[in-house]
């Protein structure tokens, strides 16, 4: 079971589960706007309140973070005020 604010184990492999060009544009457009969210509560969630389920999904979807940068050091290095600049 995946955390409160977390995109669900099962709807994260449905929509992975089908090609893109089986997609129209809208369910294309909701898996990206899904991802993108998933990813960014991911990152902000400590991965030390993360249920074991939850650590070990985000483990198997690549969406751990744990190397990334924050979200804010990300959008500093996007318009040019972080340190990769």
């Amino acid at each position: 079971m995946s955390d409160t604010g977390r995109q669900s184990f099962t709807d994260k492999m449905g929509s992975s589960m089908k090609p893109d060009s089986q997609k129209g544009a809208m369910e294309q457009a909701g898996d990206f706007i899904k991802g993108k969210t998933d990813s960014a509560a991911s990152t902000m969630q400590p991965q030390s309140q993360k249920s074991g389920s939850q650590r070990m999904g985000d483990a198997m979807s690549g969406n751990s973070n744990n190397t990334d940068d924050s979200l804010l050091n990300k959008a500093k290095n996007a318009v040019g005020m972080g340190s990769n600049n």
